[in-house]
């Protein structure tokens, strides 16, 4: 796999603050409550918006880079990347060797049952927390099994707390659990984690380099 070509600082701070206008602007369609007149009219500035972005569009996904300290920015990931609109975008810390840790605001948009977080965008979260545990413990891979327990509705519009760690590794296999709780522990959702180094990972490393035999073990940023 290679890497595109770095993208200079100031696209990347064009493209972000392209990113987040449209997030509001997705919470503010979904919460609106404007005539219908309205409604037309802001469609219609939109087709014109969309239009012009279309006129040079890619065909290929964001382009991401290794920073010279080793972490990746992924500006197109659907749970980290700051340039995607769809991303919360997630901001991940590292609290130990395989531990990981993020604050998450859920919006209007990741509603499932009336109130509530859909339990797919919650997978989606400790999905990505899970295998990013397992990659600063140096066992980077791609999901092979995600279970999930839900214990209790996750709120949107209230803060809650991602959390994951590493447990255990055999061979190219390797295993995280997680959880999404309130900010006082209450524990809301629940996830163990099954994930596999692809081979050619361990030859080249993830992202095309010689990986030397070695675990490659990524830190993921914006």
């Amino acid at each position: 796999m290679t890497i595109e070509a770095t993208l200079s600082e100031s696209r990347v701070e064009a493209l972000c603050a392209l990113a987040e206008q449209t997030r509001e602007l997705m919470d503010a369609v979904a919460m609106t409550g404007v005539g219908e007149q309205e409604l037309a009219a802001v469609t219609a500035e939109l087709r014109a918006l969309t239009e012009r972005l279309d006129a040079a569009g890619r065909t290929s996904a964001h382009p991401f880079e290794i920073r010279p300290d080793g972490t990746v920015r992924t500006l197109g990931n659907a749970v980290i990347g700051a340039g995607n609109p769809f991303a919360f975008p997630l901001v991940i810390e590292q609290v130990g060797a395989g531990s990981v840790r993020a604050e998450v605001a859920f919006r209007p948009l990741h509603e499932g049952p009336p109130g509530g977080v859909h339990g797919g965008i919650s997978a989606m979260v400790l999905d990505h927390m899970l295998g990013q545990a397992a990659a600063v413990a140096g066992f980077a891979g791609v999901t092979a099994t995600l279970t999930m327990s839900y214990r209790a509705p996750v709120p949107y519009g209230t803060p809650v707390v991602a959390t994951a760690e590493h447990t255990r590794a055999e061979g190219r296999k390797s295993w995280s659990d997680g959880r999404i709780s309130l900010p006082d522990g209450t524990v809301l959702v629940e996830a163990t984690g099954l994930f596999v180094t692809p081979a050619a990972w361990l030859r080249e490393g993830p992202h095309g380099r010689p990986g030397g035999g070695a675990r490659p073990g990524l830190s993921t940023g914006q």
